[in-house]
């Protein structure tokens, strides 16, 4: 089988386009010459990668099992142009990053700030999208590395790294939650509220909650907007839930308070980054997620337990490693945080940390 690389590239582009027309169109060549690309690639492999229908093109079983074959050989071009690049002494390359909007607050622009200053040749393209597309840009190649929360476990996708951020309700400081420690549910049922949209992850981790309520809510605004949200709340519209990350200038200027929710069973979101299973890392590639680990070390993971600087930003937090954590002990086996699950939880997130355990008695 004699595939030439003209081929594997036309068939990219009718794949992310879905017409032959506008693939022409991207590619600045006739739409001719793209058709008789297509034609002579089908002849080749023996069957048909696209039905043609009147809304246009859509992929066959045999050209989804070619799209993967495509996605990889492209995305070794460029691994090997990085690493051709690289030893010359070139640091350069490009990144493409889909996101989802929480981290854009702090996390992102600390990351892509720690990038330039390393690798100031390097160029990252950033797309925002939710969580689903996310996944959906880093398994068809459109993207190099994705950047979401709660993505559902996927052989197509590999997880390079997570971290697990605790819910809470977000209020104005003078909000009579805003002055609790903790705060179930029920309490927060008799204030008004923003909630999310399916579209969000965060409606996904609340559902199990509210249908355990069984009672009507007092809900002011739905929205797919986190930064919306924030800024109603701000105004006193209702409260909101969420994690710490995305609010980091917010409760460091104290405009927010962030109250860990008090559920049966704790709930997280997770946030992780991925890339499609079974690719190579090109170097800038590499270097992109080897920072997001990085940062994702020095962040502050609310695990029900206070006093790690909750109320800073990455910036304002800087290189504070290594550290030292004493970790006092009043029951081993409490039902909410068994400390050798706690253990295991910091040294995850703090891994250049050491961590003394101390018992207290009662």
């Amino acid at each position: 089988m004699h595939i030439h690389a003209r081929a594997i590239k036309y068939f990219d582009m009718i794949r992310r386009s879905g017409s032959i027309r506008e693939a022409a169109r991207r590619l600045h060549v006739a739409s001719s010459a793209v058709n008789r690309q297509l034609l002579q690639l089908e002849e080749e492999i023996g069957s048909p990668l696209f039905e043609r229908m009147t809304q246009g093109l859509r992929i066959t079983p045999a050209g989804e099992v070619f799209s993967r074959h495509v996605i990889t050989v492209l995305q070794d071009e460029v691994r090997l142009r990085s690493e051709l690049d690289m030893l010359r002494g070139v640091r350069r390359g490009s990144v493409s990053v889909a996101a989802v909007e929480g981290v854009n607050a702090d996390l992102m622009p600390t990351l892509l700030t720690h990038m330039h200053e390393r690798y100031p040749g390097v160029r990252v393209h950033l797309v925002t999208c939710g969580s689903a597309q996310v996944a959906k840009a880093v398994t068809q190649g459109d993207a190099d590395v994705g950047i979401g929360f709660a993505i559902e476990r996927n052989e197509a996708l590999h997880q390079c790294t997570l971290g697990q951020f605790a819910l809470g309700a977000i209020v104005p400081p003078d909000h009579p939650i805003g002055r609790l420690a903790r705060v179930d549910f029920v309490t927060c049922t008799a204030y008004p509220m923003v909630l999310p949209t399916p579209g969000l992850s965060l409606h996904g981790l609340l559902q199990p909650v509210i249908a355990h309520h069984k009672r009507p809510l007092n809900v002011v605004m739905e929205t797919s907007s986190i930064e919306l949200a924030k800024q109603l709340v701000e105004r006193g519209m209702g409260l909101f839930f969420q994690s710490r990350l995305g609010l980091e200038r917010e409760l460091a200027e104290r405009r927010l308070v962030h109250v860990p929710l008090d559920t049966p069973q704790p709930v997280y979101s997770e946030l992780g980054v991925y890339v499609r299973s079974g690719r190579s890392l090109p170097p800038a590639l590499d270097a992109f997620i080897q920072i997001a680990s990085e940062l994702r070390g020095n962040l502050v993971f609310d695990a029900g337990i206070d006093g790690f600087d909750q109320g800073l930003t990455l910036t304002q937090r800087k290189i504070r490693q290594p550290i030292r954590v004493n970790f006092k002990v009043l029951d081993d086996d409490h039902p909410r945080y068994r400390v050798s699950d706690c253990f295991t939880f910091l040294t995850g997130m703090f891994h250049t940390a050491s961590f003394e355990k101390t018992h207290l008695h009662r």
